[in-house]
């Protein structure tokens, strides 16, 4: 799995960690049920903490996209590149929406209003 990192992104590095894997997983270079890399060579790979790391794991794993299993490590969890795809979407609508003077209740009400 090669990832890489945009130094001119001014995004929380943790941030930038589960963009990448998550990019990583949606273009097919992670299917679901294969392990990732320990997070020690991860963090050495990007050159930042593993305490970041972790933390992107850590989310990727709240948004359903990793699955952590004692003993077997960090795995790619069934429908993660459909989801991640989703998600990506879905942090660019709501850029877009703040950027536009939208709230996140006002996407969720747009949202609810179509048919």
């Amino acid at each position: 799995m090669l990832l890489r990192l945009n130094t001119a992104d001014n995004r929380p590095l943790h941030e930038q960690v589960a963009g990448a894997i998550r990019r990583a997983i949606a273009e097919g270079e992670c299917a679901p049920g294969d392990r990732l890399p320990p997070a020690r060579d991860l963090s050495q790979a990007l050159g930042v903490n593993v305490n970041t790391v972790l933390r992107a794991l850590r989310a990727l794993r709240d948004e359903g996209v990793l699955e952590f299993r004692r003993g077997r490590g960090v795995t790619v969890t069934p429908g993660a590149a459909g989801r991640s795809v989703l998600l990506g979407r879905v942090r660019d609508l709501v850029a877009d929406a703040a950027r536009l003077g939208y709230s996140k209740s006002d996407l969720i009400d747009m949202i609810r209003g179509i048919q």
